[in-house]
């Protein structure tokens, strides 16, 4: 009996100690978050706003002053080059151009006589009958009357065109898209030319002047493609390609933005000038690519879980530093070193649910996914993003219009 108490004793502690032990390993267990190794594509993008205007826009003005009386163009008329598209009053202009014939009417009249008294003046000369003196009054009398009737005529030609710019004709084919006078109106020609008209030239082909910031710009090149929403069609995207980078800087409040003009066809006439466009520029991308999810090549397992590396020869805390990604920090989520360096460290699960580091190289990222180069992997392959009780800072993502839809490659 004594026998069997201490037997049952013995197994009692031993019990106590197994479970104790059994619970510390449970404690240090982690439990880890994994996704799968996807095949698809990747896009780098930069998103900005812009407007759309015409490629070519003309202002007509007028280069006189005068009262509006007759308009013989409106709002959205197509107009060709050299129609009339309004009338100034040319009443008074006409007279000006009555006074100035008559002007050089009488300039030349009296140029005319200058020139008899001078021919005559030049006769008595020589015949010893007037002085040299007066010889030369006559001379300079004659040169000043011809001078004066080419000033003369010089005032008839300008009060002419006077007259002509009475007319307002159209400088391009085009569509009226602005008008700002109305009959009776008065128009002051000072320093500036008053806008009467703004005509666009073809509304088929547009573009959009989209501003880019500093930080971006530098991804920019001529010929990227690009996607672009307005608020008047929300459903429907526009195509376009990057046509010019232009070198003036806009700065507003200590922010650089440089203005990037992008081509836009336009054959139904939906797009308008001065729509906002919401344009997304395709920097870079991928095609069938195997990738990960970006928040698997910011893991790092916490403090107190074990691990092994890839090569399977020593067991390795899972706060390794990861000197192979750069990564001195082995809680930091930005992935620029990674990106610099192409070489990065994803962890997988190996048997009795214990992680292990695969050294992968990397290429492009869209923010939420990542293209991987690496043997040890093949689509459907499971990688640990994170760990139960971690914060996750991959969601709320914004899509990106260069992916399908069935491929995931969110932004």
């Amino acid at each position: 009996m004594k026998k069997v108490i201490i037997a049952t004793s013995i197994l009692g502690v031993a019990l106590l100690f197994f479970l104790f032990f059994r619970g510390k390993s449970k404690e240090a267990e982690a439990k880890f978050i994994t996704a799968e190794v996807q095949r698809g594509d990747i896009s780098i993008i930069v998103t900005a706003t812009g407007s759309l205007e015409a490629v070519t826009t003309v202002q007509v003005g007028s280069q006189i002053s005068g009262t509006i009386s007759a308009l013989s163009a409106d709002f959205n008329d197509w107009v060709k080059k050299g129609q009339v598209l309004a009338q100034l009053d040319p009443t008074f202009l006409k007279a000006q151009v009555a006074q100035a014939q008559a002007d050089l009417e009488k300039a030349i009249a009296s140029a005319e006589l200058s020139q008899k008294e001078y021919e005559r003046s030049l006769t008595l000369f020589q015949q010893d009958m007037i002085s040299e003196s007066d010889r030369d009054a006559s001379l300079t009398n004659y040169e000043l009357a011809k001078a004066e009737q080419k000033s003369a005529q010089a005032n008839l030609e300008r009060v002419k065109t006077n007259l002509d710019y009475a007319t307002i004709v159209s400088p391009i084919d085009g569509v009226v898209i602005s008008r700002n006078v109305d009959v009776g109106q008065t128009v002051a020609a000072s320093l500036q030319a008053p806008t009467l008209f703004t005509i666009a030239q073809d509304l088929t082909k547009m573009q959009v002047q989209a501003s880019i910031d500093e930080a971006d710009v530098g991804k920019i090149k001529d010929g990227q493609r690009v996607v672009f929403t307005v608020d008047a069609y929300p459903e429907q995207s526009f195509q376009g390609k990057v046509k010019q980078i232009r070198l003036a800087p806009e700065v507003v409040q200590n922010v650089v933005t440089y203005d990037v003009i992008i081509e836009v066809s336009n054959p139904n006439l939906q797009l308008m000038p001065g729509m906002t466009a919401n344009v997304t520029i395709l920097v870079d991308q991928r095609q069938d690519v195997l990738k990960v999810p970006a928040g698997a090549l910011r893991f790092h397992p916490s403090l107190g879980t074990k691990g092994s590396a890839s090569n399977g020869k020593s067991n390795v805390r899972l706060t390794a530093n990861l000197a192979s990604a750069g990564d001195a920090n082995p809680n930091r989520s930005d992935s620029s070193d990674l990106k610099k360096s192409k070489q990065t460290m994803l962890w997988i699960l190996k048997q009795q649910g214990k992680p292990e580091s695969v050294s992968v190289q990397v290429g492009i990222s869209d923010g939420t996914f990542t293209q991987i180069i690496s043997d040890h992997f093949k689509e459907g392959d499971k990688v640990i993003i994170g760990q139960e009780g971690a914060v996750s800072s991959t969601n709320n993502q914004q899509v990106n219009p260069f992916t399908p839809r069935f491929g995931g490659g969110r932004r």
